[in-house]
Parts: structure tokens; sequence; C-alpha cells
């Protein structure tokens, strides 16, 4: 769900992050000379031919973005069930849950070197059978040892899918629909959790494990009808299949010359600029860029999204209600507030976008826990669960409209390209441990208290409001350049009020 956004966690070794990058700066920075060229949007389109194979790929990429939903949606559905099949503990389970997010942390730290090793194309092969597995794992188990084994197996799967599907949809699309069609990439991994939730209400958690494994093999079979990514190619220097695979994209008419000449220049010009240390992210000059991009993540994590999330229908177990209706509401709430969320990033801007769904996961959080104070107490009882499924509809609503995506967006606007790779390396870790501490942790907490659990996650939220007013700058409409340049003006106000 929240952790799906943007991967990539290379070291500054490879040029991975810079091909998420290609095509943010492309977009900023040269689209005005795109369009000076081919002179609108209508001409551009026939000038770039047929893009239904586009579509086709991209279609057939997203069934990793619907695999890594249902990977991340199975626990909700299924706790009670394998609780009871399999007489596991609460530490037990709380394990299995949380050790899908160990798998996809070791998953991301390997995904920018295996995609360039194997090609996009062949990571998410490798993507898909390491999720087959595991779900294969998950269905024969008999006890926790294989339970963990093929969740932390899924895990590691989309771990690579979650940097692997994003950056290929980014280099074959063309300019004109790169942004509609890499909003895909999330919508289709909300929409697998959902599709998770819902149907595992009716089945067992067996048969749900081999629903699991039908996105992978819709991809596997698609894979061999599209091309591989013509950027990856040209980096590897495979000119030939580059601009057959480029070709395949853009139609067999197109005109791709321009094209073809713009992604070669571009890669030399990546190539050209030097690669920055672990180290050198904490100098001065990016120190507060570090900072914006660490601390949205850990507000992101510690507001509770995993935690409320993987044990969805306990909650609502808990509130006294049925887990299936809640369950099925949750589900039903994440797909149409998600796509509200994506058409209103470039319109209301990043900074209101995330105070008001910060706002909402508070008011979310504090009506839950309020719900299960009252609960503890014997006070207002007929009201209780009505207050709870609010809060937590308030609260997975307010989340997938801005908390869940906006701050991979900044994340991916803020560091200048140079440190892209260190920096995506330390903000994916930080995300990825705090996904670990609160779905592991969150069971305990509920057990200690379930109403001072949801103060404490609302309290989190509130401490995003005051972050983002204080330290995050608005990066709607700006380049870059122009982000970089607010950025390090902030700081040497700062310095200056110091001094």
């Amino acid at each position: 769900m929240a952790i799906g956004q943007f991967r990539d966690v290379e070291n500054g070794e490879n040029s991975t992050l810079e091909d998420l990058e290609q095509p943010l700066v492309i977009k900023q920075e040269k689209i005005a000379s795109y369009e000076d060229k081919y002179g609108s949007d209508e001409k551009s389109t026939e000038k770039s031919g047929s893009i239904w194979m586009v579509l086709l790929s991209t279609c057939v990429a997203v069934c990793g973005s619907f695999e890594f939903g249902s990977c991340v949606g199975y626990s909700a559905p299924t706790q009670s069930a394998i609780r009871e099949d399999l007489n596991l503990s609460l530490a037990q389970f709380s394990m299995f849950g949380s050790i899908l997010t160990i798998g996809a942390m070791l998953g991301a730290t390997t995904s920018g070197r295996i995609a360039d090793f194997l090609g996009r194309k062949g990571a998410m092969r490798m993507s898909a059978s390491f999720c087959i597995t595991g779900w294969l794992a998950i269905f024969f188990s008999k006890g926790a040892l294989a339970l963990d084994i093929g969740r932390f197996f899924t895990g590691y799967g989309i771990g690579v899918f979650s940097y692997v599907v994003p950056i290929f949809i980014a280099e074959i699309a063309p300019k004109n629909l790169r942004g509609a069609l890499t909003t895909l990439n999330q919508l289709m991994i909300v929409t697998g959790a959902s599709v998770a939730f819902v149907i595992g209400t009716i089945i067992s958690w067996t048969t749900l494990a081999l629903t699991g494994i039908v996105p992978c093999i819709f991809l596997l079979v698609g894979l061999w009808f599209v091309p591989e990514s013509p950027r990856w190619l040209a980096k590897i220097g495979h000119e030939k299949e580059f601009q057959i695979a480029l070709q395949r994209l853009r139609g067999k008419h197109a005109d791709i010359s321009d094209e073809m000449a713009e992604i070669q220049e571009y890669i030399v010009t990546l190539q050209s600029v030097p690669k920055a240390k672990l180290l050198d992210l904490f100098k001065s000059k990016h120190i507060r860029s570090v900072i914006i991009g660490v601390g949205l993540m850990v507000f992101q994590q510690f507001g509770g999204i995993n935690g409320i999330g993987f044990y969805a229908s306990q909650t609502f177990e808990e509130a006294g209600i049925s887990s299936k209706a809640g369950t099925i509401a949750y589900a039903c709430v994440q797909v149409p507030i998600t796509m509200v969320g994506a058409t209103l990033i470039d319109k209301s801007g990043r900074r209101p976008l995330i105070m008001v769904s910060a706002t909402g996961t508070f008011l979310g959080c504090f009506l839950a826990g309020t719900s299960f104070f009252l609960k503890g107490y014997g006070l207002l009882l007929d009201w209780v669960p009505i207050i709870a499924v609010t809060g937590v509809l308030t609260y997975i609503a307010s989340f997938s409209i801005g908390m869940g995506a906006v701050p991979w967006v900044i994340m991916s606007e803020i560091f200048p390209i140079h440190v892209k790779g260190a920096a995506g390396s330390l903000v994916v870790l930080v995300n990825w441990l705090g996904a670990w501490a609160i779905s592991y942790t969150y069971n305990f907490l509920v057990s200690w208290s379930s109403s001072r659990t949801y103060y404490i996650y609302s309290g989190f939220s509130l401490l995003t409001i005051l972050f983002v007013a204080k330290l995050v700058p608005e990066t709607k409409g700006k380049t870059l350049e122009e982000i970089q340049a607010c950025i390090n003006a902030d700081r040497s106000r700062r310095q200056d009020i110091i001094s």
C-alpha cells in the first residue's frame, strides 16, 4: 500500500535510480522543446504512431503491482482462520504478518542490481517466481515455519516488483502518457489489496493463497508478448535491440529518430554525473533534503498504516462488528479514494494534500481510539461499533488520498540527481524498517491497550502536519532546479538567523 510508490536502493554504484528519475527530469526540463518540435499533443501523438503496445506492456507490468497488493492484503481477512487452523500464538501470527516487510526490504535493496543485470523483464520474471514459490509454501504449510518462509518469499518478490514495475512503465511510456500510466502502479496495488480483502472473507485462507498465483501467471505469459525497456537496452549497448523495441512501442510506421537521439543523449549525460556515497547525504547542502525525505517516511509508517491494514479484521472484531462486513467496506473505500488522490496531486499541490490527509488520519485514529476507550469503560456501547468503523474508514480514506503517495512523490523531487542513488537507499530502508516495526508491534500494542495504540498513531498524524508546515516545500509546478533553489534558500535563511 504505502510502500509501493517508489523503490530504489542503489548506493550510487549503478545508475538505476537515475532511470527512475529520467522521466521526471525529461518531463520537467525538456517538455517545452519537445512541444516546440511537434507543436502540440495531437501532433506528437501522430508522430508517435500507435500506442497499443505501450498499453499492453503497461497492463502486463501492473500485474506485478496487483500481486504486490494481494500479498499486502492477505493477512487481514485470514488472521482468525490461520491462527485457529494452525494453532498459532499472537506472536507467531505477528511474525507471519510482518516478515513480509523483511523480505520486501531485502528485495528492494537488491532490485536495482537485478533489474540492471537481468533487464526489466527478467527482474519481473524472477519476482513472479519468488511469489509463486511463496504462495505454494503458504498453501501447503502445516505450521508457523512454512508460513513464515512462504511469506518471506512473497515479500522478496514484491520488494523487487515495487522497484521494477514503475521503472519499466516510466521507461516505455511516451511523454504525453507517462504520468497517467505510472499512476496505474499505485492504483493496482490498492486494487490487489482490496480484492484480497473482499474474496478473503468468502474463501478459505489456503484458497486465497492460490489466488495470489494468478497475477504472476498472467505476468509471466504476458511478458512473452511485450518488448524489453528500450532505455535499458540502450544503456547496456544493444543498439539494434534498442531500436527494434522502441519501434514496436511507438508503432510500425512511427518516426522514432528524435526520441532515439534524446534517449541516447540522456544516457550519456547520466553516465557523466558523479555518483554520491551515503555519507555525502549528511553534508550541509543536502541535510535538509535528507531530513524531509526520511521524516516523511517515518511519519507515513508510524501513523500506523501497516498495522491497521494488515490486521483490519481483528480491529473490526474487537469493536464488536462483523469482520467480513468491515473488511469489505475497508476494501471498497481504498480504490476510489486513491483515484481521487491521483487526480488531485498536480492540482491541489503536495503540501495541502498531505496536510489534509494527515488531518484525516488523525481524526480517524482518534475516533477509533475513542470507540475502544468507551468500550473499555462500558459507555455508549451501542455507538462503539459505529464510531470504530467510521474511524477506520476515515483513516484509510484519508491515507489513500495523500499520505500513501505524496511522500514518495516529494522524495523523488527534492534530491539532486547525483545523490538520488544514495538518498533512495536511505529513504527506502527507513520506510521498510518502519513498516516492519509497525506491522510486528501492532498486535502487542493492541493487547496492551487498543485505545492508547490508536491515540499514539493519531499523535504521529498531528506531528506530520507540523513537520510538513515547517520543513516541507511545495514542489508543484517547479523544475528540479527551482526546488533545489527553494531548499537551499531556506537553509541559507536559517544559517543567517543563527549567525
